[in-house]
């Protein structure tokens, strides 16, 4: 089943100026907190001369949900829980963002820092690609030449996809199919073939799907 929260398709950044500070907040999707403390740690060393790196991220989605945030050095509650709390309510789960700050001269009080770590936050929360995570089933199947083009479209109308042809005295194809779907192509399988084909599943694992 694919999980019943959105997550970030990819790794993406924006920035906001607020009274001469950059704030440059970067978002990406992660699935453990070890990826997460990666991500930071990449983050921080990029941007090594900024006056702080900020970090939140939440882990699963909805009400089964891990949390982490910092004020790396900003005022106590003034960085990274507005940020934490951005991503709470932004229906994402499996995400961890970083907001950079560079210092620009002006100090910005406590409600400044929040109301801009705040709008560092929702401005790449608001501009990152959505996706699902979803379980798939990779196959294998030989198949005679004859049925090569007929099986194309009978993984594609399952909802598969075709990743490798490789041709011999059979053609051997790789698939891929949300497990959900991997049923019914088999069921469709064996009625086109009365019977003499099956596909051999030889990996379960996850693929992130775009939601528009």
């Amino acid at each position: 089943m694919a999980s019943t929260y959105l997550i970030p398709a990819e790794e993406i950044r924006r920035e906001v100026t607020i009274v001469n500070s950059r704030f440059i907040a970067t978002l990406a999707p992660i699935a453990s907190a070890d990826e997460a403390r990666a991500f930071i740690k990449r983050i921080r060393n990029e941007f090594s001369d900024a006056s702080h790196n900020v970090p939140a991220y939440i882990l699963g989605g909805g009400n089964s949900l891990s949390e982490y945030c910092s004020d790396d050095g900003e005022p106590s509650g003034t960085a990274g829980r507005p940020a934490l709390t951005i991503l709470r309510g932004s229906g994402l789960g499996d995400a961890a963002v970083v907001v950079t700050r560079y210092f620009g001269g002006t100090l910005l009080g406590t409600g400044g820092l929040v109301k801009a770590y705040t709008e560092a936050t929702q401005a790449v929360v608001r501009d990152v690609p959505r996706a699902q995570r979803i379980p798939v089933h990779v196959a294998l199947l030989a198949i005679p030449y004859n049925l090569l083009e007929r099986i194309r479209i009978l993984a594609t109308r399952c909802g598969g996809a075709i990743l490798d042809e490789d041709f011999a005295a059979d053609v051997t194809l790789t698939l891929r199919f949300p497990i959900e779907s991997f049923a019914e192509f088999e069921t469709s399988l064996q009625e086109l073939s009365a019977g003499r084909l099956s596909a051999e599943i030889i990996e379960t694992s996850e693929m992130l799907v775009p939601v528009s």
